[in-house]
């Protein structure tokens, strides 16, 4: 039975999209800057067509310095954190090294005559302990400027690469915003015109989907810093402001955000608490945010409607991280949900065509 022309011409297309698909994978460390810009836009561009329908005096603000305030809040917010957090951590990495040798002593004597107790026989090699930690931790600027150094006479070229990357990503993230509606008008007029109804439909749930799952992402992340800064405030760490924003914004990464933060506030516990008892408090504040994410904020928040299973999730993370670098980490969850879009559909259609119900 010979092919129509329309099947002919629908499998060339198939071909090309599927060769366009392969060479995005294999060009996903350069397109960090555009993925990163892209997403920053869809974020955004509420904001800026919201500046653009202000009027004052039959004046209107144009969208060109729409967009130039919305990047300028976007990096003020950036700065404000890193001035923030930067101080705290230069201050408290030099006092790592000098307080977890004791930590390890008292960890040691604590535990030793409970194991002791139950018939278990362990001796603790703190003394390596010590001087692994001596050998991996710089204690001074001198030593980190000597590795940066080294790193940029080794590759030179990739870091060199890097900061282009970066700087990139105002210039894409400002010509999304101004030409953002004109190149969704684009798009669309690409569409074959059989499919624009369906693929409009797609599109408009999708953009649901992530409008929600962004909108309630960025409260649960605002309510978890908060809750976070304050109860590590109230409980006496000296770190609380920092180590409750930094975990709060971690949560956007799905589990490995949380262990990131835990990780952070069990450092700064080692480094002012003697003893255990900051460890605990640790665990207390830190496992009731995680109940209260997992069964009140999320749930309310951001709703059900991702419905990822938590090994779907995990394999998101590795497969984005992999093809895409940090990146893919951040696009992982958003990427996955429209792909379950995309999936119910191709489920239904399944289930529809002959090749199901034709026994």
């Amino acid at each position: 039975m010979p092919f129509t022309q329309e099947q002919i011409q629908t499998a060339m297309w198939l071909i090309v999209g599927a060769a366009l698909m392969l060479l995005l994978v294999l060009l996903g460390p350069v397109l960090m800057p555009f993925v990163t810009g892209t997403i920053l836009a869809y974020m955004l561009n509420p904001l800026v067509d919201a500046m653009c329908r202000v009027k004052w005096k039959k004046w209107a603000i144009p969208r060109q310095l729409a967009a130039l305030i919305a990047m300028l809040l976007l990096m003020s917010s950036i700065l404000a954190l890193i001035l923030i957090v930067l101080p705290v951590a230069q201050n408290e990495f030099p006092l790592l090294q000098e307080q977890i040798p004791r930590f390890l002593d008292q960890l040691h004597a604590i535990l030793e005559p409970r194991l002791l107790q139950l018939g278990i026989h362990i001796q603790l090699d703190s003394n390596g302990i010590k001087q692994l930690i001596s050998d991996h931790l710089a204690t001074s600027g001198q030593e980190i400027g000597h590795a940066i150094l080294s790193s940029l006479k080794v590759g030179g070229t990739a870091v060199l690469g890097m900061i282009a990357s970066v700087l990139l990503i105002p210039m894409v993230l400002y010509y999304l915003l101004v030409d953002w509606h004109a190149l969704l008008a684009r798009l669309h007029h690409l569409i074959p015109r059989k499919w624009v109804k369906r693929t409009t439909q797609l599109a408009e749930e999708v953009d649901g989907l992530l409008a929600q799952y962004l909108r309630g992402q960025l409260l649960v992340m605002l309510v978890l810093a908060i809750y976070y800064s304050s109860a590590l405030a109230l409980t006496g760490f000296n770190a609380a402001l920092p180590v409750g924003i930094l975990t709060g914004l971690l949560v956007f990464i799905p589990y490995i955000g949380f262990g990131l933060g835990l990780f952070l506030a069990l450092i700064t516990a080692v480094l002012q608490f003697n003893g255990l008892h900051g460890l605990a408090m640790v665990a207390l504040i830190y496992g009731t945010g995680q109940i209260m994410e997992g069964f009140y904020l999320t749930p309310r928040l951001v709703g059900e409607r991702i419905g990822l299973q938590p090994l779907t999730v995990i394999f998101a993370l590795l497969a984005f991280g992999q093809l895409f670098g940090f990146v893919g980490i951040l696009l992982a969850l958003p990427a996955s949900a429209i792909t379950s879009v995309a999936i119910k559909h191709l489920r239904s259609l399944y289930f529809k065509s002959r090749f199901y119900t034709v026994s």
